[in-house]
């Protein structure tokens, strides 16, 4: 008997739950907002802005829109012990991810509510929106790979770590899950990488595997490890059964080659989630359509500002109900762990609205997250100054963009530099550039990490007036254009290499 078909009828209800998305979006999101403002009113945040009168959306409006740096002395009160701050009670969890312009990391609240309505109540739908899509899956056949990070200690608070996201998500998990999930927990969360792959590995190689969830970059590094002591080419000869990755954290679209390549069977599966430290927002629920569903009846509200006028004093902020289709929004939240109209950083664009569809269009600033490593322009700057200091160098221009994996998983950041004054040694000013990120980004560290992920930088001097020359062949020379400094594509930095001649 096929123990799915029989497990599947549990996820029956979600699956009913999530069609009503088509047609009842904006009550949802209404129920959401009313819960989320009655939940928060005694805490110092709701009391500061007056949350027992606000009975609308346009009441709520009162209170301003959040940054990190915004939020960061409340944060920092929550981490060492204070309780009713941003959300009600004391939380103990922090997912850590990339800083800010002040900041080598974020540390994002994560509650007890928000864990189980928002990131493990994307867990259960991803689920359950695969099985809807495939109804002959034999997914509970076997057990799932899931990639974890590490987590540490937050200051001396009882009880209280950090860590990303997905250690906090693996330690806290109901111990049901456990049997169904592979590697054990001690494996899952061990902070170093190369032992973690090699443990993952030898643990999990001879298990009857049927799906994989993680970053496509750091499952790729585990799976081809795993070929490599089963001396095969092909991951379907070790686990026969494996019909699904559920993949997220950065772009899929580099690796989606590799991964034909690697797992040769016609009944693979690849479905994109959209879960970030702040809150589970998206899943993928047609396997031909790379848009994701908007998932509206979590501990999320939901509101987004148009990118012409992000930055501007007074942008037009609009929530669910007023978006347009194939605009580009920065997306604004609030959220059952604490953030209150919070920008993340990320910019969509609304493909359908009945249901709201979306695809994650980049950054609301230049950067590369090829391999997760969230590198943003500030980041770049800083360690540029640094690099020319301490080689006497000078820049006229830059850009910069990723490297993706080759056949022998070789990836790397690609520098196009043009100086004014040549460095007293370019291998020197590599090496102090690349340092120097790792010491002001806690993600490109990790990615840097023995030279796991990522290789050592390469920089490629530019001839002089390489950058004049593209702008003007762009017809953008003088007023505001401005070459890209970090793209997290190659299409900017192919056009000028191929004038660097």
């Amino acid at each position: 008997m096929n123990s799915t078909r029989l497990i599947s009828t549990f996820f029956k209800s979600r699956q009913k739950a999530t069609a009503l998305y088509a047609t009842q979006a904006e009550s949802l999101q209404n129920n959401v907002f009313c819960r989320l403002i009655s939940d928060a009113a005694c805490t110092e945040w709701g009391m500061e802005y007056n949350y027992k009168h606000i009975r609308n959306y346009q009441d709520f409006q009162r209170v301003p829109i959040q940054t990190y740096e915004d939020i960061k002395s409340y944060v920092e009160r929550m981490r060492h012990g204070q309780k009713d701050v941003l959300w009600p009670g004391k939380v103990t969890w922090y997912a850590k991810s990339s800083g800010t312009t002040n900041d080598k990391s974020k540390f994002i609240p994560v509650s007890k509510e928000g864990l189980a309505d928002t990131h493990y109540a994307g867990g259960r739908d991803a689920v359950a929106l695969y099985l809807q899509q495939n109804p002959e899956s034999r997914f509970f056949s076997g057990k799932g790979l899931i990639l974890g990070g590490s987590h540490a200690p937050n200051y001396n608070v009882k009880q209280s770590l950090v860590g990303d996201l997905s250690a906090i998500l693996i330690e806290n998990v109901n111990p049901l899950i456990n049997l169904i999930r592979v590697p054990e927990k001690k494996i899952a969360l061990l902070s170093d990488f190369e032992e973690k792959v090699e443990r993952i590995a030898r643990s999990t190689m001879n298990q009857n595997v049927t799906n994989l969830s993680g970053v496509p970059s750091w499952m790729l590094a585990v799976v081809k490890h795993i070929m490599e002591i089963k001396g095969t080419d092909n991951l379907a000869e070790v686990w026969p059964n494996l019909e699904v990755f559920f993949h997220g954290g950065v772009a899929f679209a580099p690796y989606r080659e590799q991964y034909r390549q690697i797992i040769r069977s016609r009944k693979m599966h690849y479905m994109e989630t959209y879960n970030a430290s702040e809150g589970f927002f998206g899943l993928q629920n047609d396997f031909d359509d790379p848009s994701m569903l908007l998932m509206i009846d979590y501990g999320v509200f939901y509101e987004f500002i148009p990118m012409d006028e992000f930055g501007s004093p007074c942008p037009h902020i609009v929530p669910l109900a007023g978006v347009e289709l194939n605009k580009n929004y920065a997306m604004v939240i609030s959220t059952s762990c604490g953030l209150w109209r919070y920008i993340i950083g990320d910019t969509v664009k609304f493909t359908n609205k009945d249901p709201y569809k979306f695809v994650i269009t980049g950054r609301t600033k230049h950067f590369i997250n090829a391999f997760g490593e969230e590198l943003m322009v500030d980041n770049a700057e800083q360690g540029l100054v640094k690099a020319c200091e301490a080689t006497g160098a000078q820049l006229i221009d830059y850009s910069a963009a990723p490297v993706f994996m080759d056949a022998n998983a070789k990836c790397r950041h690609q520098w196009l530099i043009e100086f004014a004054v040549m460095p007293d040694s370019l291998e020197k000013f590599g090496h102090v550039l690349d340092t120097s990120l790792q010491q002001i980004n806690s993600d490109y560290e990790a990615k840097r990490y023995k030279n796991i992920t990522l290789q050592p930088l390469e920089i490629i001097v530019a001839r002089p007036g390489l950058f004049h020359d593209w702008l003007k062949e762009k017809g953008k020379l003088g007023g505001q254009h401005k070459v890209p400094r970090l793209s997290n594509t190659r299409d900017y930095i192919e056009e000028m290499l191929s004038l660097n001649r």
